[in-house]
This record gives structure tokens, C-alpha cells and sequence, in this order.
């Protein structure tokens, strides 16, 4: 499952031979934000939810993780929704295609939490939104609250191990909570925090100084290259869309350029999808990087690649083609910055998951399958036996402030 060498007239015990003349080979794409493989993606009845994980509703049958293979996509972040403040905890996820839930999660992977601020926090765009907080200022507060009581709460709990250690004396309650914001104040989680408006990025970069802790990630940032300088300062990511903006108030003033000038300012910039299906086309999203701001093809890539895995602390494990590391590569027809390239082979541990010359026998089945059944369908129906209504479901995308579970309606709006 690891890359053992790189080089030529290289050989190995009962290694599989591919043949990869006129291609490209790259590093799988990590996805930072996703929402794909998850049945449930917001907890939204609260102000914070950290005592929830994304870990235990993985989807492993969306057929949506076979879709992002086919784009050259093996690991993503599987995020909480924006619905709070303080979200759930992350799951972090290879896109092994036929495992099961428990396979598909990366291990010893860092562990990570969703923060969410503006129009979705407060409720702006909700009828029903009843529950604290309604502004901006609210919001801010939440994190204070939350971070003192975790911080009381940690204190408890290293008293009773220092002194009551051996002794009969109860030890205080568990808060699930409060134990994962504590797991913040003291760099064991990290914070991938969904924002866009300027005022919103410095108020949190306050509270964490303030509170002694760093933000690891801003995801959207798309008012990122009006503060990159104080980003950079701090010591947080940006992980943005590539083109993004005017589907909300909030995004007014969200520029295409708005990667390469954070780059251009030293801060670790990386594309994400936080949709089904712009993860199986991040390859085009980074290739406009050069299109915009003109960036290097090689820091274009690195958006998608290792600079996601930097961000997830995982760029030992994942994000390069390098001796030592995970082997999860990508081979590609053309440039993979190129919009004609497509994917010929998805590696995940050194296991093809996506193969398009299997594509095309398994889609040439199915249509087969497909024809036998209708056929069947068309003789029964002749035959005057029953027939019952087909039932289509609507297959669902989930987005940051998504509700609801597989099979209910929910609200699908950004």
C-alpha cells in the first residue's frame, strides 16, 4: 500500500504492470471539504453540536464516491454542515469503493472539527430560526461560552487525575462536548472553520489568539485575499472555491483571484468541492488558478493535492508521488490541468478502485440488465399480471446547510 521506489527498469515480486506510455501520473486529489458518503450531514437544533461525528452515519453505498474516483479524487474530509457555531467532529475518509463504512475511514488520521460562521449561524435565511444566535456579535460569543466551560471543564478533570488518582472519590461527568472543544485548546483537534465575510475571519483569528489556540483551516474564504497577510501571520489555511460567488448575500465580493493572491501572500491554499459533483472535476478547478492570477501548473496542482493533505496534517501520508508515502496516484490521458484530460486508472493503496476500461464493461452490463428487465416488465404487463408503480427517489446532494436524513426532504440551498 506504499510507493517503494520511483524510477526506471524498476521490478518487483508479483507486481501488476501498467502501461502508462502518453500519460500522466499524479497523487490522488484530496478533497478538505465534502459532503459526499454521509446520511446525515447537520445537527442544526443547537448552537454547538461537537458531541456529534460524521464518523457514525459514512454512507459507504453513495455511489457518489465512485463518481469522485472517476475524477482522480482518493481521500476526502467529510465535513459536519454550517447549521452552528460549533459543528460536529469530521471524519476524514479514503474513497475505497465496495468497503464498508469501518474500512473506508482513514486511520490514526488527525482529528478535525467544522466551525461555521454568518448568514447560516444566525439563522438569516430561516423562517424558523428561533434559537441563539440571531447576529454576528452572537456568534462570537458562542465560541467565548464554549471555550470557558471547556476549559473549567478540563481543569476538573486534570485535578481529580493529579490528585485523587487511586482514590475512591467520584470522577466527574463526561461531556462529550466539552472533552472535544478542550481537545482544541490544547492543539489535540483541529478547526476547519466555513467563512466569507472579512469582519467574521478577524473576530475568530481574535478569539483564538486570546484564547491561546490556532485556526487551522478557513474553508470558502472568499473574502480570504482582503486579510491574507494577517492569515498568514496567524498561521491559517484558506481552502476556497475556485469560482464561486453570488449565490448569497454574503459572497458579494468574492473574486476569482482570490486563491492565487492568498498564495501569493504565503498562506497554504488548497480548492475544495463541498459539492457531489464539482468533486470529480477539482482537476479543472485548480487548473484555474492559472487562469486566474497565473500561477505556476505546479502550484495550481499542489491546491488539490498536497496542499490539502498540508492542511489535514496528512502531507507525510498522502498528497505527493514520493517513496515512503501512501500509494494513491492517478493516471491521466493528458495534463490533468487540461479539461480534455480524463481519468484512466484511480489507485488507493496501491488497489485500482476505478479502471475506465471497467467502466465501460460494467456500463455495457448494465445496460443489458437494464433491457431484460423492461423486456420482463412489458411480457407480465401483456400477460395481465399486476404491475405496480414505480417510486422514483430523487437522489439527494448534500451542502453545507442541508437537514434531514436519506429519505426525507430537506433544504438544499446555499
Amino acid at each position: 500500500g506504499k510507493i517503494i521506489k520511483i524510477g526506471k527498469n524498476l521490478s518487483a515480486k508479483r507486481a501488476k504492470k501498467i502501461n502508462g506510455t502518453g500519460k500522466h501520473l499524479t497523487a490522488g486529489i484530496v478533497d478538505e471539504h465534502s459532503h459526499i458518503a454521509t446520511s446525515a450531514v447537520n445537527e442544526g437544533a443547537q448552537n454547538s453540536s461537537a458531541e456529534v461525528s460524521i464518523e457514525d452515519v459514512i454512507d459507504p453505498n453513495d455511489i457518489n464516491i465512485y463518481r469522485n474516483l472517476s475524477g482522480g479524487t482518493t481521500s476526502i474530509q467529510i465535513l459536519h454542515g454550517s447549521a452552528n457555531p460549533i459543528g460536529g467532529r469530521s471524519a476524514i475518509i479514503k474513497l475505497k469503493w465496495g468497503e464498508n463504512a469501518e474500512n473506508l475511514i482513514y486511520p490514526n488520521s488527525p482529528k478535525f472539527i467544522k466551525f461555521a460562521l454568518g448568514e447560516n449561524v444566525k439563522q438569516s435565511r430561516y423562517s424558523y430560526g428561533t434559537r441563539f444566535p440571531q447576529t454576528r456579535m452572537g456568534v462570537e460569543q458562542v465560541f467565548y461560552d464554549g471555550f470557558h466551560r471547556a476549559r473549567i471543564y478540563d481543569q476538573e478533570w486534570d485535578n481529580y487525575l493529579k490528585k485523587n488518582k487511586g482514590k475512591s472519590i467520584s470522577e466527574p461527568r463526561v461531556d462529550l462536548e466539552l472533552k472535544t472543544l478542550a481537545e482544541i485548546l490544547k492543539s489535540e483537534r483541529f478547526i476547519t472553520c466555513h467563512s466569507y465575510v472579512q469582519s467574521e475571519i478577524n473576530m475568530l483569528m481574535h478569539v483564538a489568539d486570546s484564547m491561546g489556540f490556532r485556526v487551522n483551516t478557513f474553508t470558502h474564504i472568499l473574502e480570504g485575499y482582503k486579510l491574507a497577510d494577517k492569515m498568514r501571520e496567524h498561521g491559517v489555511g484558506g481552502s476556497t472555491f475556485s469560482d464561486w460567488w453570488a449565490y448569497k448575500y454574503e459572497v458579494n465580493d468574492a473574486i476569482p483571484y482570490n486563491a492565487s493572491l492568498m498564495h501569493d501572500n504565503g498562506v497554504v491554499v488548497a480548492i475544495n468541492s463541498d459539492d457531489a459533483e464539482m468533486g470529480r472535476r477539482l482537476n479543472q478547478e485548480a487548473a484555474k488558478g492559472v487562469k486566474y492570477g497565473g500561477m505556476s501548473q505546479e502550484d495550481a496542482w499542489k491546491m488539490v493535492t498536497l496542499n490539502p493533505a498540508k492542511l489535514l496534517h496528512l502531507d507525510e501520508r498522502m498528497g505527493s508521488v514520493k517513496v515512503g508515502k501512501d500509494a494513491d496516484l492517478v493516471l491521466w490521458t493528458d495534463n490533468p490541468l487540461s479539461i480534455m484530460a480524463k481519468v484512466s486508472k484511480t489507485i488507493i493503496d496501491g488497489t485500482i478502485y476505478f479502471d475506465s476500461n471497467r467502466k465501460i464493461e460494467l456500463e455495457n452490463r448494465n445496460i443489458e440488465e437494464r433491457s431484460r428487465i423492461i423486456q420482463k416488465m412489458i411480457l407480465d404487463k401483456e400477460a395481465g399480471n399486476p404491475v405496480k408503480k414505480y417510486e422514483h427517489k430523487k437522489e439527494k446532494f448534500y451542502h453545507c446547510d442541508s437537514f434531514g436524513e436519506e429519505g426525507e426532504t430537506s433544504t438544499n440551498t446555499h
